[in-house]
């Protein structure tokens, strides 16, 4: 696999080797030893897989300790803009964002650590998403940050106001939301 480091050094897009011939590909989307060199000592725990149509904004959620959950994310079917944003409130990038697409043509996935808010667009007509996490879902640890505060400033490619969920619609900004310290 490799693995390319972003503006942000922990967020990291992993790309796995595929073998292809005229019957289709095949690929290890996920392996204990290979992914060590990204990170050590992560049991994943649960799998999640979301379906959203075009221009469906999902995010930007995060889990805070001691339930804070690192994701390993990729595209299935479709195509999505894929979004980390440091919540760090000690770190030298908190605010900062990354943005990479991720499609099931080009196989990418995305490692985000705890301590980040994670989103996405959908690009294609649907697009399916699949991701890892170390640590279960607990609604009392949940958190948001509106997908378009100005303070974050993201680049989202949109052609049309995006379709929300109520939650992530009544989101707050970075400045009112509980982070990570």
């Amino acid at each position: 696999m490799l693995v390319t480091t972003t503006s942000i050094p922990s967020i990291q897009i992993i790309e796995p080797k595929v073998f292809g011939d005229n019957r289709g590909f095949f690929m290890e989307s996920w392996n204990s030893n290979d992914f060590s060199q990204v990170a050590s000592d992560i049991t994943f725990v649960q799998d999640n897989h979301s379906r959203s149509k075009k221009g469906v904004v999902r995010g930007l959620h995060f889990q805070l300790p001691p339930h804070a959950q690192a994701k390993l994310v990729r595209c299935i079917y479709g195509r999505i803009f894929d979004v980390a944003v440091d919540i760090r409130k000690s770190s030298p990038t908190f605010g900062k964002w990354v943005g990479v697409e991720l499609s099931a043509e080009n196989k990418r996935q995305l490692w985000i650590p705890e301590g980040f808010a994670h989103g996405f667009v959908a690009l294609s007509d649907f697009a399916e998403v699949f991701y890892k996490t170390n640590e279960y879902w607990h609604k009392e640890c949940e958190g948001s940050i509106r997908w378009d505060d100005p303070t974050i400033a993201i680049t989202w490619p949109l052609d049309e106001t995006p379709c929300l969920s109520e939650k992530d619609n009544l989101a707050p900004y970075l400045q009112q939301a509980t982070l990570f310290e």
